[in-house]
């Protein structure tokens, strides 16, 4: 027990005859190491770029929200009607008439129609 530890601190399996293929195993150990560092910071930065774009969705909805409230308010008769006095041009005081026009043409059904194409 003592010789094995003693050996693993010196690293002799590293200089060893058949150290080829420790250090084979070595180097893949490393660059799966480095692919997982790799993999582990691109999710971190999709992470941080999904947080970022739900904030500004947030931001945007409410920017929304505020600028239909307020063309609501703009819509309504009573700001119209305050704007249009300072051009002088105020509300009718007599409401609206309803026209309606009436056909005087001969209303004849579909089949009748027909029967003028024979």
């Amino acid at each position: 027990m003592k010789n094995g530890v003693y050996s693993l601190l010196k690293a002799k399996f590293l200089i060893s005859d058949d150290a080829l293929k420790n250090w084979k195993f070595i180097v893949f150990l490393v660059i799966l190491g480095m692919i997982m560092i790799a993999n582990n910071h691109q999710y971190d930065a999709k992470n941080y770029k999904i947080t970022e774009l739900t904030n500004q969705v947030k931001e945007l909805r409410s920017e929304f929200v505020d600028r239909r409230s307020e063309l609501m308010k703009l819509k309504m008769e009573s700001t119209v009607e305050k704007k249009m006095e300072t051009r002088q041009i105020f509300p009718s005081e007599e409401p609206p008439i309803k026209v309606i026009v009436e056909s005087k043409k001969d209303k004849k059904s579909f089949w009748d129609k027909l029967k003028i194409w024979q």
